[in-house]
């Protein structure tokens, strides 16, 4: 059984030993009061029975036909517990107006009626505390208006402890109108209590968590740009179905790896929250020209890869080039018919674009690496000297390795955190080029760059 069944259970029992209390005090003294009481206690049973049986329905994972889960059961049962107040309220309340009006209703006030009393308000007391530290902790609305109901007991009971005392004293109408104040309290947790679980079963957006989350995705611009959210919660949790965009030419991963960090950037701003992301491409009218040339070429299929896009005022009009990579075993006559395809695909979503040239490359495969290159040991210090007069810095890490092709350097390059990407690519460009010039037995060289 779950903690939060234990603390329903709890209450089960507590109630039950109050209704027996306060019924059988209130009918031996002929207090209006402890019956309302008794009353109001026999709906506070009903409340928690019906917090303990959603309690573990609630707990039941989603299934085929509750996606979202079970959690509204807690809330239809704190719906229920509402109606059943307000009823009891209104019994109580004319029958407390009807002794007022006619003075009917003698009291006998004894010192157990008020041991009861007094008994009743301790006991009112723990299980308030209890409750209310329970609901805290687990995010219960079962439990939170269970928690409301045994406050509400509390002070229907000092009020009606007062109104014994009083009409002990000669005051008979101290113990209606204790009864009265009563039903006023019920009926006023009862409202709170349908409202609140009216707002989660009509979806009503939770504000606080809605700003939350909207905030957390919003600081993620430029990567992405949010469209639509939407939000509801059940049984303490949120769930949340947001569509962003990201710019036409994103590639799947990198469309992939914004959903996860607008995920991410959400769960941390609402914790738990159940978060369904949607990619979009961003509207054309949000996107550099480049972007609208890379993104139409990419609808063609069987391009393998689209690189050195490029821009030129022709002076009539922009013209685009770009590279396309094949497979190495594509027929001319088919890659040419590809390049068509992209150079009509281009014209016609991006009309900005007078003409479009394409140039066609083979896609290599990967290199099949022999072994650690013994005879250019000597060329790695060169490579460092290299790298150092181009970046100011020694090289992280230099390696040279023997391939089909020749020995290849591979060097990890650190520069400064506040160098653009473009500084860094020139920097890169540079030592790869002083690379290949410089220093004899190595063929190539690739630059990985680090702050």
């Amino acid at each position: 059984m779950s903690p939060q069944r234990r603390v329903a259970l709890v209450s089960v029992f507590a109630a039950l030993v109050l209704v027996g209390l306060k019924l059988s005090a209130g009918i031996a003294s002929g207090s209006l009061g402890l019956v309302s009481e008794a009353v109001h206690s026999a709906t506070d049973l009903v409340a928690a029975l019906l917090a303990f049986f959603a309690l573990g329905v609630a707990a039941r994972p989603a299934d085929r036909t509750h996606a979202y889960g079970h959690g509204k059961a807690e809330h239809l049962s704190a719906l229920g517990e509402g109606v059943v107040l307000v009823v009891a309220s209104l019994v109580i309340a004319a029958e407390a107006v009807r002794r007022l009006v006619s003075g009917t209703g003698e009291v006998n006030v004894t010192w157990w009626a008020l041991t009861v009393a007094g008994l009743v308000l301790a006991i009112d007391l723990v299980r308030t505390v209890a409750s209310m530290r329970a609901a805290r902790r687990y995010q219960s609305p079962a439990l939170a208006g269970s928690a409301i109901h045994f406050a509400s007991d509390m002070a229907g009971t000092l009020a009606v402890l007062v109104g014994l005392l009083l009409a002990g004293a000669g005051y008979g109408w101290a113990d209606p109108l204790a009864a009265l104040f009563v039903s006023v309290l019920v009926l006023a947790a009862a409202g709170r209590l349908m409202l609140t679980n009216v707002d989660v079963l009509m979806d009503r957006v939770p504000d606080a968590a809605e700003a939350a989350a909207r905030a957390a995705v919003t600081r993620l611009a430029p990567l992405v740009q949010m469209r639509r959210m939407r939000m509801r919660s059940a049984a303490g949790r949120h769930f949340v179905d947001v569509v962003v965009d990201v710019a036409p030419g994103a590639a799947l991963g990198q469309a992939h790896a914004a959903a996860d960090a607008v995920e991410q950037a959400i769960e941390r701003a609402v914790p738990g929250a159940d978060v369904v992301v949607h990619v979009e491409p961003r509207d054309v009218g949000d996107v550099a020209l480049g972007e609208r040339v890379l993104a139409a070429a990419q609808r063609v299929g069987r391009v393998r890869e689209i690189h050195n896009v490029s821009l030129i005022d022709a002076g009539g009009g922009t013209e685009a080039s770009l590279h396309l990579k094949l497979p190495a075993d594509t027929p001319l006559g088919e890659a040419h018919a590809l390049a068509s395809r992209v150079e009509r695909a281009v014209r016609e979503d991006v009309p900005e674009v007078r003409a479009v040239h394409t140039h066609i490359e083979p896609l290599s495969g990967p290199e099949v690496v022999r072994g650690e290159a013994g005879a250019a040991a000597g060329a790695a210090d060169a490579v460092r000297r290299v790298a150092r007069e181009v970046s100011g810095a020694e090289a992280r890490e230099v390696r040279l390795v023997g391939t089909g092709r020749g020995t290849v350097a591979y060097v990890t390059l650190a520069l400064g955190a506040e160098r653009t990407l473009a500084e860094a690519h020139e920097r890169a460009g540079e030592v790869r080029r002083r690379v290949r010039r410089e220093v004899p037995g190595v063929a190539d060289a690739f630059v990985h760059t680090e702050p």
